[in-house]
């Protein structure tokens, strides 16, 4: 008897405490956004610059296929994931900022170079797609709170994703010289896949970190 009735005062215990870590987690992640949404313009600044420097990390996690000139980099995981942190305006800064400085000479594109002659050459698109994309989702999770739930989150992701795929075949199709056929089976369909996959991991990152309240100018929550 005793046993019993010590044991359902341990799960009791530990019931109260889970409910208490997710009231805490849940209050964290809200005053996160909420402070994001209100922040000074410096402080978006940094956070951009720090997201452009995410993207510039992740541009050397990179392969390359037989069948096409494009690489595979880790870079969109990044930019569909500043979209989410840093919201509308922000998170196209982010990649502005890493196009604009990369540019300039910072070493952060894919294979540690820099210049003009990569906005220009075979990846050139997908870069200005990345501020699209960002763009994208950082005013929809912004502008609605039904957008943030694993599902909204997925879609606006596949948006994202599609936008990158838009310029970075568009500029292919223009530099090679090739019809669109061929520059959506050479900078297109060999990424689909592993896109998708990184579409997965940013939803649920996204969905468990963005607060389901309110906490700036949401249309649906007037």
């Amino acid at each position: 008897m005793d046993k019993r009735f010590t044991s359902g005062e341990l799960m009791s215990e530990f019931r109260n405490e889970f409910i208490n870590i997710l009231e805490k987690y849940d209050s964290a992640r809200y005053n996160f956004f909420k402070w994001r949404f209100g922040s000074t313009f410096a402080n978006k600044i940094v956070m951009a610059l720090v997201f452009a420097s995410l993207t510039g990390a992740l541009a050397q996690l990179r392969f390359y296929l037989p069948y096409t000139p494009v690489p595979v980099t880790g870079q969109v995981f990044a930019v569909l994931l500043s979209g989410v942190i840093l919201g509308k305006w922000y998170g196209g800064l982010s990649q502005g900022f890493y196009a604009i400085l990369g540019v300039l000479g910072v070493p952060w594109f894919a294979g540690g170079k820099a210049g003009m002659e990569i906005l220009t050459g075979v990846t050139g698109g997908y870069i200005v797609g990345f501020i699209a994309a960002s763009l994208i989702i950082g005013w929809f999770t912004d502008m609605y709170v039904k957008s943030r739930s694993f599902a909204g989150m997925f879609s606006l992701m596949l948006i994202g994703i599609a936008a990158v795929y838009l310029f970075g075949a568009v500029h292919l199709a223009f530099v090679l010289g090739v019809n669109a056929e061929k520059a959506i089976e050479l900078g297109v369909l060999p990424f689909i896949a592993v896109d998708l996959y990184k579409a997965l991991i940013v939803s649920a990152i996204a969905a468990a970190v963005v607060p389901g309240a309110a906490y700036g100018n949401e249309v649906d929550s007037r």
